[in-house]
């Protein structure tokens, strides 16, 4: 017997090559859904989806870019594998629609990447130096940013586990069984920032959130056969960082950062689908490209 558990007749490589295909989730065939898919990461990592042979993706955003930028990463990838939905992301209607629509044309998604977002930063408390007036963070501008990336990941999360136990149920399938493939796989886009970042007290806050949203739904879903798991970007090149100003950039993010550049969000998709497709991420995944705030 050798060391690799094989009888040297080469049935122990075969073995392992199996188990390499086995263990792995197969996105061919797979639909998905990925919101903020017009732009930055949710863009880079819906075409990296499509690019990994999922049947269908559902590239949902506020923005009318959503349906130029599915249409011409159709005819690059040379098959309709990209359906646009234009929405807000929050509404509860939209997202049973987008979920519906997709069912009845693909089958059950069991993909969900939600990363659509946007922060509103200022400090939790300002002064004015000349009056002593206090100036509080608006609280309607607190819920805004909890409502757009807390809330709707979790629920775009959710309808996807239901969309895989719905499937599960018509096939008479009950508990999902560890011989089975895995069925689906949700990915939640964290931040650096839920460790705490000065001005951020709304996008620190939802993105901690998102913690405790993903360690628990990776306790439920699996028992439909769902994994789930939370990447951390560190400062990505996207709209919303570049709306810090290419002096801000300069002094207070690439001079801590060890790259000594943003992240581009290609690479932070690369790691999405490295998430999907490895049955054991289940947990955080920190792409922070070596960036230690100062203090």
């Amino acid at each position: 017997m050798n060391q690799d558990g094989s009888n040297g007749n080469g049935s122990g490589q075969k073995q392992f090559f199996s188990d390499w295909e086995d263990r792995r989730l197969d996105l061919t065939g797979k639909a998905a859904v990925v919101t903020g898919a017009a732009r930055g990461i949710g863009r880079a990592t819906s075409f990296a989806i499509a690019q990994n042979g999922a049947r269908a993706v559902a590239v949902v955003d506020q923005l009318e870019d959503v349906a130029g930028f599915a249409q011409q990463a159709n005819e690059h990838l040379g098959r309709d594998v990209m359906v646009p939905f234009q929405g807000d992301v929050t509404c509860a209607e939209f997202r049973r629609r987008v979920f519906e629509e997709m069912r009845a044309s693909h089958g059950a998604i069991s993909i969900c990447v939600p990363a659509a977002g946007f922060t509103a930063d200022q400090l939790a408390v300002s002064v004015n130096k000349e009056t002593g007036e206090m100036s509080i963070y608006p609280q309607d501008l607190f819920e805004r940013v909890l409502s757009v990336d807390l809330t709707a990941p979790i629920f775009w999360a959710i309808e996807t586990v239901a969309s895989v136990a719905r499937d599960r149920h018509e096939n008479s399938l009950k508990r999902w069984n560890p011989d089975e493939r895995v069925q689906g796989c949700i990915i939640f886009i964290g931040s650096v920032s839920s460790a705490g970042n000065r001005g951020q007290v709304s996008y620190a806050t939802a993105k901690a959130g998102l913690e405790g949203a993903q360690a628990t739904l990776a306790t439920e879903a699996i028992f439909h056969g769902v994994r789930c798991a939370i990447i951390h970007p560190g400062f990505t090149d996207t709209a919303m960082v570049r709306s810090l100003g290419d002096d801000f950039i300069a002094q207070h993010v690439l001079p801590q950062t060890q790259l000594k550049r943003l992240i581009r969000p290609e690479e932070i998709a690369d790691a999405i689908c490295f998430m999907i497709r490895n049955s054991s991420v289940s947990g955080e995944l920190w792409a922070d490209a070596g960036w230690h705030p100062v203090a």
